[in-house]
């Protein structure tokens, strides 16, 4: 899990840490469960990697609100470059 990977390369105390974990999950099921492209096999991975990097980069300017740090992750995930290029475009279909 990307989480528990990255949250080891950082120092957080342990309640921040949950917090941090709370959001990542947060943030992937909000993903998971609307169909997006995100959340499919194909694109799993990536994704949660760059959740899970945001979330803590977030974290580590000391946002400790929850649901902003989910409302970032996923407005981040939307506009990454390197998931967002492949999705099929108005002009593409």
């Amino acid at each position: 899990m990307p989480m528990q990977r990255l949250l080891k390369t950082v120092a957080f105390d342990p309640e921040a840490a949950e917090l941090l974990i709370s959001a990542f999950d947060a943030a992937w099921n909000v993903l998971r469960i609307s169909g997006s492209t995100l959340g499919g096999d194909d694109m799993a991975n990536i994704t949660r990697e760059v959740l899970a990097e945001r979330i803590i980069a977030m974290g580590r300017r000391g946002e400790r609100d929850r649901q902003c740090l989910v409302t970032d992750a996923l407005i981040h995930v939307a506009n990454h470059d390197v998931l967002s290029r492949d999705w099929p475009t108005a002009a593409n279909k």
